[in-house]
């Protein structure tokens, strides 16, 4: 089948932005709108709106067909199409009356479009594992068929590809290493358990980090002079890239909390390379090279110096010259969009199948 004309509908939802693009096989992005997630409550509202800026993007690309329909999105299930349980999306039922009723714990999200888009292919994955397909289509994993995406953001996300398919698990929640416990009856994490990887190497966790570094070393550091709530991750990598002690020993315990992890994560599928993905990833040296050595250090023999540690090297989609408005800050990319562009490059899509 000819790639010539065909765009896939890329759909990145987050609890603040939520943006859209058209993209082709090649990667070049034909137009790209963003909205806020939360201007739309109602999940009815929200899916209007998104069907309004999927039809702007599509009458500013004449000549091209609508291969399908691809969303990212936290706690979103790939098998069932739906975002389960989410807790930074709050979407409500809309009663008979025109009132706003129930929240929604179990949003049949794929339904919901595909009541508006019939005849396309429509598919949902939660973001982590769209990160890590991203980059095996357009990233530093290309050619590669076994790897490990790990986001570190607010949270820690993960996407784990062995033999050249994702690894969904028998419900499609499978890959969730932020929640491996690391330090049994460690920091309380969000999920309700304790030690959890996610509440020591994200970005929350590095600060948590930070204020026991302060509270345990008195040497100085101009983190001291800082009021602990405006303590971040970024301020955290600043001052290290500084020379500041304490910083530095912020990221020293960081790398050392993940590069133990990954060490464990290899001896389950053996990756040719873990990519490190997201804002606390952008502190680079600081982070790598402590993770790097730890990572090395606990390794089992057999793995030794044969994993390679990298960053994301998903480029930003080119563009077409095409419509761009957008709000708010820029977001990622729509690699997600290849999930389901299987007309425009069956030979590489990912399959469950």
């Amino acid at each position: 089948m000819s790639n010539m004309g065909k765009l896939a509908v890329g759909v990145d939802i987050g609890g603040t932005n939520t943006t859209v693009g058209l993209i082709d096989s090649e990667g070049v992005m034909h137009g790209e709108l963003c909205f806020k997630t939360r201007d739309y409550p109602v999940l009815d509202d929200y899916i209007e709106r998104l069907s309004q800026d999927i039809e702007v993007l599509l009458r500013n690309a004449p000549g091209y067909e609508l291969a399908g329909i691809g969303v990212g999105a936290p706690s979103a299930n790939y098998f069932s199409g739906m975002i389960e349980n989410a807790v930074n999306i709050d979407w409500y039922e809309r009663r008979a009356d025109g009132s706003v009723g129930e929240r929604m714990t179990m949003i049949p999200f794929v339904e919901a479009v595909g009541r508006r888009y019939p005849t396309v292919p429509v598919v949902i994955d939660n973001d982590a594992n769209a990160t890590a397909i991203g980059e095996m289509m357009y990233g530093g994993a290309r050619g590669m068929n076994d790897f490990i995406e790990i986001t570190l953001g607010s949270g820690v996300g993960s996407g784990v590809v062995a033999n050249g398919r994702m690894v969904y698990g028998h419900d499609g929640t499978a890959g969730e290493l932020g929640h491996v416990i690391v330090r049994s009856g460690g920091r309380q994490c969000g999920c309700g358990r304790c030690g959890c990887l996610e509440t020591y190497v994200s970005a929350r966790g590095i600060v948590r980090t930070a204020l026991e570094v302060m509270a345990n070393d008195k040497r100085p550091s101009r983190l001291r002079d800082i009021a602990p709530s405006s303590i971040d991750a970024k301020l955290i990598a600043e001052l290290a890239a500084a020379g500041d002690e304490l910083a530095l020993e912020t990221f020293e315990q960081t790398g050392k909390v993940l590069g133990e992890a990954l060490a464990n994560f290899v001896a389950v599928t053996y990756p040719e390379a873990i990519f490190l993905f997201g804002g606390l990833a952008k502190a680079g040296d600081l982070l790598y090279k402590p993770t790097k050595r730890y990572m090395e250090e606990n390794m089992l023999f057999l793995y030794k110096n044969r994993v390679k540690l990298l960053p994301s090297r998903r480029r930003r989609c080119r563009t077409a010259g095409r419509l761009r408005p957008r709000v708010g800050r820029d977001r990622k990319t729509f690699r997600q969009t290849v999930r389901i562009s299987v007309e425009l490059n069956q030979s590489t899509v990912i399959s469950v199948s």
